[in-house]
């Protein structure tokens, strides 16, 4: 049990380091249990105060000033600080040589050697792992590297550009050396090495310079990095047209592990990325996967000038670099594939992981005040809330003052450590708009509420458009201030043409757009002869929750009218939700199920409409997920029973839509090569999610349809959607055992066997996940393996919220393993308990018996600490 209280970094105390850093230069010795870091560090002091150095697991061999070692008395190390009790006040040298043990490493953070590749992830604060240092983003300095390592590892790799190569004489060994022109802090700090393969590529900049590309993987994985190299390539030229940003360095590389925790790392020049995010062939990956890997390595690349040439002051302005890079791979996948369909993708996202964030224990604002353990808060709210701000930001201003917006900041702050009020700053004078308001949301946690009602005046021919605000307390925030809201509209004719908006007050509306800055604003429309249907809050251009007084025949409407996509798509969810919530309660008192018959005729004729994107149509087939369900109804939830309403409502939809969806499957057959080009994946998108249905309207044909697809398939896609068609029949686990068999060799298909397995939704998941644990094919030191089993496990939501808590104690038992092994990955699996309070009394009490006996191990790490705290706190 730990017995201390880990200590909480908060943003007001934020002090600027006592000494710059202007250059570093590094020579690495690598071994597997001892790496000797060799560190000389040109100093510049800023005060008289000690230098404190952060060091974590280290061992320090020497230490001393312009060549002169230090005696004992002048420095101390203890609590991971080494301190230097007086600097000279003039610019020094400091030399320091330490050494790590990167076998050892399970945490993966520092340098760590796995599966025989040496590797490091130092964000955000693992560069104190493998060398003493200022590890905070505000210290940045320029680079040398020098690494020395034995022949058997012929790929030696670091940041910026290479300088030189060679073999060490009489050594067994040789060495590779690179230079870094661009400072930047510590956290950026790159090392690989190993017996790697290569793909090599080149792309030329709009200014005409030549970049070397090269993506190195495991031997045997050469064949799976060219759809990585295509799009790397795009995102190159995509970021010059966009935002006018060339790239800086003469290569940029690439390394794909297979132990890794993040999704990727944009270290400057050598970007590090789990392999799943890396390797793709048409028989082993999906479209999702190749649409990930496509946008990942696009957010990566355009770290290059949001988060390394201008990165965070510290790190509560991690939303500067994440959120305003996630909303520039956004609009990158919007523009090479569909601004709809993506849109729709991106707030389904946004309502799965950070809605639940922000109405729970651990909410935060985007730019939190405080945390124990920073990387507690790589969280939605951080990455895609923070991407809202940005897109809010730019429906505010207007695209060109965006862009504008953009380049001043680049041009003010090139090379710098940044904060979030500068970003803002250069939006509003960019464009002379006063954004002092809108700053609120990085500073309150939360989803506002916004509820609209309307009024038609037929002898005056207005509209009458009520929006009010408001925001729940979250902890540590119990007082809301109004916040500034965008919110885009529509007023639809009878005729499903958007009429002309006249604002009284304000004359015509050039821009489709009304701003809420007060708790209660009416606005009105004139010149309006009939009741239109108001389609507000288009393309989700806030981030809220909504609620109107629109009709079921007003939604009903929408769905087949509305110009906006997404509001389209919206009318259905809304409808959909509604449906599920009125069978829940239905369950609940043993009363009829409400009818389906409206909803699924509407759905039909989006079936029908030759018009409609594939894509489009396959996001209209797919309805709200068993958590959104249970969180929209929010208290004393029983989760078998939103299971059963939801398969029960979904069935009754597709018996009623079976001849339209058996068409939909066999129209989109298709006997072309696999391509992951927009037309090709869409089309595969609408034809499993037509399986699906047919799956839950008729068990048995749908296995049939599936079994059928399985016999010969030429793709991954057609694999991994066929059996997640019917997973929920008990038929289907030899179709999973066949899936093993054919693809156990391959760790990447494993874990989707994993996944597959631990959301299936049968009975006994526990037992079944819990066998799977000790299968030879899991591995806890592997996060992938991880997150497929256990963090799968957690997001099916009857299996996990079990009512006789068997679900609560396989992931407090996995939680409590981790805890000792990787401590992020730990509380990565901790934040599956968030929602724990919204459930009935017996799973509540379930949840936190297992929470408190995670808090009573030996040992707590402070990640999981912080999150299980908070999570019983609130």
């Amino acid at each position: 049990m730990r017995t201390d209280t880990p200590v909480t970094i908060h943003l007001k105390d934020y002090q600027p380091p006592a000494q710059a850093i202007r250059h570093v230069r590094l020579k690495v010795d690598l071994h597997p249990t001892a790496t000797h870091i060799t560190s000389d560090i040109d100093v510049e002091p800023k005060s008289q105060a000690p230098m404190v150095l952060h060091g974590e697991g280290l061992r320090l061999h020497a230490i001393a000033i312009d060549g002169k070692p230090l005696p004992p008395k002048a420095w101390t190390h203890e609590g991971g600080l080494l301190t230097i009790n007086r600097v000279p006040d003039v610019p020094f040298r400091l030399h320091i040589v330490q050494s790590c043990n990167p076998q050892a490493n399970t945490a993966l953070s520092g340098l760590y050697l796995s599966n025989g590749i040496y590797c490091t992830q130092m964000e955000a604060e693992g560069f104190r792992r493998f060398a003493f240092f200022h590890d905070r983003p505000d210290v940045m300095a320029t680079y040398d590297v020098r690494i020395e390592a034995p022949l058997s590892l012929p790929v030696l790799l670091s940041n910026g550009n290479p300088v030189r190569n060679g073999i060490m004489e009489g050594e067994g060994r040789h060495y590779a050396e690179w230079h870094d022109p661009h400072p930047k802090p510590s956290y950026l700090f790159a090392l690989v090495a190993g017996d790697l393969a290569s793909v090599h590529d080149s792309f030329t900049t709009m200014s005409g310079r030549k970049v070397c590309l090269g993506i190195y993987v495991e031997k045997g994985k050469e064949d799976r990095c060219a759809w990585a190299m295509e799009s790397l390539k795009t995102s190159m030229r995509w970021d010059e047209t966009a935002f006018g940003r060339e790239y800086d360095l003469d290569v940029f590389n690439i390394v794909a592990v297979s132990d890794f925790n993040m999704g990727a790392m944009e270290n400057k020049g050598l970007n590090v990325f789990n392999d799943k995010y890396i390797l793709a062939r048409p028989d082993t990956a999906t479209d999702a996967d190749h649409i990930n890997i496509e946008r990942i390595i696009a957010h990566e690349y355009f770290h290059n000038w949001t988060g390394n040439r201008i990165t965070c002051r510290d790190w509560f302005q991690l939303c500067l670099k994440e959120g305003l890079t996630v909303f520039r791979d956004q609009e990158f996948t919007s523009d090479v594939r569909s601004r709809p369909v993506k849109r729709i993708e991106d707030v389904r996202t946004l309502r799965l992981r950070q809605f639940p964030e922000d109405q729970g224990p651990l909410a935060h604002p985007v730019r939190p005040a405080s945390y124990i353990e920073i990387n507690n808060f790589y969280t939605p709210t951080v990455y895609e809330k923070g991407a809202e701000l940005c897109r809010m930001m730019q429906t505010l201003i207007g695209r060109e003052a965006f862009r504008k917006a953009m380049d001043l900041y680049f041009q003010r702050h090139d090379g710098e450590a940044a904060t979030v009020e500068d970003f803002v700053r250069c939006m509003a004078d960019a464009s002379g708009r006063d954004l002092t308001q809108f700053f609120r949301w990085y500073e309150q946690a939360g989803t506002p509420v916004v509820e609209v009602k309307t009024h038609h005046d037929d002898a005056k021919k207005t509209f009458d458009v009520e929006v009010t605000q408001a925001q729940a307390a979250t902890p540590g925030q119990s007082d809301k201030l109004p916040l500034h809201l965008p919110l885009g509209l529509g007023l639809v004719g009878k005729d499903g043409r958007d009429l002309p908006l006249h604002l009284e007050g304000k004359g015509a509306l050039n821009t489709p757009l009304i701003e809420l800055t007060e708790a209660r604003q009416v606005f009105r429309f004139t010149g309006v002869a009939e009741r239109p249907v108001l389609s507000i809050n288009r393309g989700f251009s806030a981030p809220v929750v909504l609620k109107s007084d629109a009709t079921e025949q007003d939604r009903l409407f929408l769905m087949g009218h509305d110009s906006d996509g997404f509001n389209r798509w919206e009318s259905a969810q809304g409808l959909a939700r509604a449906l599920f919530i009125s069978a829940y309660e239905a369950l609940a008192k043993g009363a009829a199920l409400p009818s389906v018959s409206a909803f699924a005729a509407a759905l039909g004729k989006t079936l029908d409409d030759d018009s409609a994107d594939p894509a489009f149509k396959s996001l209209m087939l797919e309805f709200p997920t068993e958590a959104e369900i249970a969180a929209l109804i929010g208290k004393e939830v029983n989760a078998d029973h939103v299971r059963e309403a939801r398969r029960r409502i979904r069935a009754a939809i597709a018996k009623e839509l079976l001849p339209p969806l058996e068409t939909a499957f066999a129209a989109t057959a298709s006997a072309a090569a696999y391509t992951p080009d927009p037309a090709s994946t869409g089309r595969r998108a609408l034809r499993y999610a037509a399986l699906s249905l047919i799956a839950a309207a008729s068990p048995a044909r749908g296995l049939t349809l599936a079994t059928a697809e399985l016999a010969h398939p030429d793709n991954m896609t057609a694999e991994m959607g066929a059996l997640s068609a019917v997973l929920a029949d008990v038929e289907a686990a030899p179709l999973l055992q066949r899936f093993l068999e054919r693809h156990g060799e391959d760790p990447l298909l494993v874990d989707k066997w994993l996944l597959l397995s631990a959301q299936a939704p049968l009975p006994g998941a526990a037992e079944r996940v819990d066998a799977l644990t000790r299968h030879p094919l899991f591995t806890w030191t592997t996060p992938n393996r991880v997150y497929a089993l256990i963090g799968g496990f957690s997001a099916n939501l009857a299996a996990f919220h079990a009512a006789d808590g068997a679900g609560y104690r396989l992931v407090a038992d996995a939680i409590i393993r981790l805890n000792g092994i990787n401590p992020q990955v730990a509380a990565r699996m901790a934040t599956g308990f968030r929602s724990w309070r919204q459930f009935d009394a017996p799973r509540r009490s379930a949840a936190e018996q297992e929470m408190r006996r995670i808090l009573a191990t030996e040992s707590l790490s402070r990640d999981v600490f912080e999150i299980i705290t908070r999570t019983l706190a609130a």
